[in-house]
């Protein structure tokens, strides 16, 4: 092999090809040569002073290193500090040192500065500052259990093995002592509180044990235990005539706010504290798994498809009850961001808040009543179970990326009710024109729903004349979402409250407030077709494993979170005692025309059952006083009475 060489590039370093590989006999020495040679090359170039020409202008590289060397030397050189740099120093290693110290020193402050306002508010007026003082209370006793837990849990264990041993031996005939004790306590509450109240307290626990029965019943293991029509959602979004603009600049940055308070909560671990003491108390209370309890406990306050993110890695090893119960969970509460959308509504914000805290247990009960657990779960308190942290930075980062994040769900909101509403407002024109052909002009979807929920809504509790409108609620919240049904709902709280006509043409226009307590417990949660849809999909990208069980589960999961709704609403209706929400003088007042009020209305019977039993035991010929002449008519026509005023 022969090596040439070429001429000289403007570097002056030689540039070598070859010529012939199959040529043998090359000269070492040469290529020796040719190596010093390249070598005192680059040797005698490192000395000479490169200069670049740009006209006038050069630069020398070989000056320049000397002034960065006399530079350098010049840094080295010990610096002297100002007093006050050196007090500053002082204070910084003075923080390290004692950074410990000072933590719990600003804590304490914190801590007894909070405590101060809680004793001030307390003396103040108890009564106003019991949710505070229920909230401080409870802080407190889970801080000193992590902190007892963390440091003598080996001690806490065996003290309370001994007691856990005796329960695990007795706990044949216990439960049954337990359970019987229950249901006495129940029965007696009822009769006394039926002969107080009356029978709506009743209604609502046999609709408590329907629901509970329904879902045995149909147990997986039941031996287990157009264009114009868009107007309609157009003129709701934005207002009448586009110019009020109140669901878009009143409602909606509801949403966003909600969701950037939320994700400044998770980032400093306040959301995962919560939600893993509240799962810790069902996981203990109702024998539940930690990671359906977990997730149960985090619907409370995130949304469906947000809340199994908690224990995401989980997820491909739970069992087919857990999975169930995890999508129950999502369809039977609502997240803590359209929850203040729903209160600007007018609906009653405590309500909303234990309905969606209520929800979360009947989830679990509802969801292992319809999918009991048949297989040994392998994820357990053991396991050392932990939950997702934030990936934000700070605080800031924290608060933007909330507000991000609510971006997708303004716009969802937006556009779902948008459509709906234009897809509903289409469904009632074509139904009414079907209607019209057999002289029934007035069907609507809301109609038909409402005849086909109407039991449910009875069987809750709810007035017979109100059952009509709340199976329309549950209607339109089950084949569109709860969006609608309770903006529908605030508009019949608005109708009561203006104490206008409670019949138009003989169409109630307003509910008894029991009415509207039942149906919001009944209506707080995602369980409808459209959320159907974002469970199965959400799911499936975070446990693609799980795929065939997510899709084959979701529809009995959706209908066991309707189940757990109603029977939170069945709970509350045995709780709220009903009562005139319209003073009477009112009610018969507005009764102008008889024939738009029907005759077996419960308010006008109490109405006038009162207004007569007053007269009878008054001295007064005509007892006036706020009742009118018309008054007088209707009650006689309703009781059908020959009371000596009537005549």
């Amino acid at each position: 092999m022969e090596l040439t060489e070429t001429k000289r590039d403007h570097s002056g370093v030689h540039n070598l090809a070859f010529q012939n590989d199959s040529d043998d006999g090359v000269d070492d020495r040469n290529l020796k040569g040719l190596g010093d040679n390249s070598q005192r090359i680059k040797k005698s170039q490192n000395k000479e002073t490169v200069h670049t020409n740009q006209g006038d202008e050069y630069i020398n590289i070989e000056s320049d290193l000397h002034e960065n060397k006399r530079a350098s030397i010049d840094d080295e050189q010990p610096r002297l500090k100002g007093l006050l740099e050196k007090k500053y120093d002082e204070v910084c290693e003075f923080c390290k040192k004692h950074k410990t110290r000072i933590h719990y020193v600003i804590y304490g402050i914190l801590i007894t500065a909070y405590l101060a306002v809680v004793v001030a508010a307390c003396s103040l007026n108890f009564q106003r500052a019991l949710p505070l003082f229920v909230i401080t209370v409870l802080a407190i006793f889970f801080i000193c259990w992590d902190f007892l837990i963390a440091k003598y849990e080996d001690r806490i264990s065996a003290f309370f093995s001994s007691g856990d041993r005796y329960l695990k031996k007795q706990w044949f005939w216990l439960k049954w002592v337990l359970c019987a004790a229950l249901i006495v306590t129940i029965i007696c509450w009822l009769i006394f509180d039926t002969t107080k109240q009356g029978s709506h307290q009743l209604i609502s626990f046999g609709g408590l044990v329907m629901y509970v029965l329904l879902m045995l019943i149909f147990s997986k293991y039941p031996t287990r235990t157009f264009l114009a029509y868009s107007d309609t959602g157009a003129k709701f979004v934005f207002g009448d005539k586009y110019t009020d603009h109140f669901f878009a600049f009143k409602v909606l940055p509801i949403v966003v706010f909600f969701s950037t308070v939320m994700s400044m909560l998770y980032h400093i671990g306040f959301m995962q504290w919560l939600i893993g003491k509240v799962g810790w108390i069902m996981h203990v209370f109702m024998g539940t798994t930690p990671v359906e309890s977990l997730v149960a406990a985090g619907n409370i306050f995130v949304g469906q498809t947000e809340s199994p993110l908690l224990v995401r890695p989980y997820l491909p090893y739970i069992t087919k009850s857990e999975l169930h119960a995890v999508m129950t969970a999502g369809f039977s509460t609502i997240a803590g961001s359209v929850l203040g959308a729903y209160i600007s509504f007018g609906v009653s914000s405590s309500h909303l808040l234990t309905a969606s805290v209520m929800s979360a247990p009947a989830s679990l009960a509802a969801s292992k009543l319809f999918w009991p657990e048949t297989e040994k779960p392998l994820v357990t308190l053991r396991s050392g179970i932990q939950m997702a942290k934030s990936e934000s930075k700070n605080l800031l980062e924290a608060a933007s990326q909330g507000a991000s994040t609510s971006i997708g769900l303004v716009a969802n909101i937006t556009v779902n009710v948008i459509s709906f509403l234009a897809l509903l407002s289409f469904l009632d024109s074509a139904l009414s024109w079907v209607g019209n052909l057999f002289d029934y002009p007035q069907l609507t979807f809301e109609n038909i729903c409402a005849y086909v929920f109407m039991p449910f809504s009875f069987m809750m509790g709810v007035d017979w004349e109100d059952s009509f409108i709340v199976g329309g609620l549950l209607g339109y919240k089950t084949f569109f979402n709860e969006f609608l049904a309770y903006e529908r709902l605030s508009k019949l709280i608005q109708n009561r409250e203006k104490g206008g006509s409670m019949y138009i043409n003989g169409v109630k226009q307003y509910m008894t407030v029991r009415s509207e307590v039942i149906a919001t417990y009944a209506l707080c949660g995602f369980a409808n077709f459209g959320s159907l849809g974002l469970v199965i999909g959400g799911l499936t990208s975070i446990a693609p494993s799980k795929k065939q069980e997510i899709a084959d589960g979701a529809f009995r999961a959706m209908i066991a979170g309707t189940a757990a709704c109603f029977m939170t609403a069945c709970v509350a209706g045995m709780l709220t005692v009903p009562g005139l929400e319209v003073p009477c003088h009112i009610l018969l007042g507005n009764a102008s025309n008889f024939m738009d009020f029907p005759a077996n209305s419960t308010e006008l019977v109490e109405c006038c059952k009162h207004l007569f039993n007053s007269a009878n035991h008054s001295e007064e010929i005509f007892p006036g006083g706020n009742y009118s002449l018309n008054s007088w008519k209707v009650c006689c026509q309703i009781l059908g009475q020959p009371a000596f005023h009537c005549p």
